[in-house]
């Protein structure tokens, strides 16, 4: 029988590792689905909790919170790129444009969760999807009703959200707790609430985990 194990994936949309950790972990899960059952939690993270509501030019932003040049993030685009391509995620190939605001996002996602896993697993993807993928504006509105929709989620009800602050409380107090616990990057990936995969690691090293838990292999 399958050994059930808690995962709480920790995580901005605005991280292209985010979107190759998540792909490496569910190729993971799918090779161990024989030994492990999961329950997949997104939890949330900002990387730029204090960007305006305009954004600030992916070049520039990174410039001045890194010091990296034009060449040398050309170099991690595309590093980032291949990875990405290894686990099956395409990123858009001028990169993200703009760094924006992700906490409507972060708030669509916990109301997601709300509804199942499966809903948040879908909306989640379709918000890496659209801001990496795409190079779309995961701060507008009507980008993120566009995800809420290809999730197969309720759009009048995200909709109702996006004009208040429904959830926002919760994904504060979400936020302060994981920071509290020592979560200073992201992606986080914990294992039943003990085990810390830091990074956006290949699927081997998440399947070896996985295993390793489900055989009694890592100790509580």
């Amino acid at each position: 029988m399958p050994t059930s194990i808690e995962i709480d994936f920790v995580s901005d949309i605005a991280c292209p590792w985010c979107a190759v950790g998540l792909a490496a972990l569910l190729q993971a899960l799918v090779r161990c689905q024989d030994v492990v059952q999961p329950t997949l939690r997104f939890q949330p993270f900002e990387l730029n909790p204090g960007m305006p509501p305009e954004g600030e030019d992916i070049g520039e932003h990174l410039a001045r919170k890194y010091g990296s040049s034009p060449a040398q993030q050309a170099q991690i685009r595309a590093a980032i790129a291949e990875r990405g391509a290894a686990v099956g995620f395409a990123f858009h190939p001028d990169g993200r444009g703009r760094i924006v605001n992700t906490f409507n996002a972060h708030r669509l996602l916990h109301w997601a969760g709300q509804q199942g896993a499966g809903p948040q697993l879908a909306l989640k993807r379709a918000l890496l999807q659209a801001y990496h993928g795409h190079a779309e504006r995961v701060d507008h509105d009507a980008v993120l009703l566009a995800c809420v929709r290809q999730a197969g989620l309720d759009e009048a009800r995200a909709a109702r959200i996006l004009t208040g602050d429904e959830f926002a409380a919760e994904v504060r107090e979400a936020e302060r707790q994981w920071q509290d616990a020592g979560i200073q990057s992201v992606p986080a990936v914990i294992l039943n609430r003990r085990h810390l995969i830091s990074g956006g690691q290949p699927p081997e090293v998440f399947e070896q985990a996985l295993r390793q838990l489900a055989a009694g292999g890592l100790s509580d």
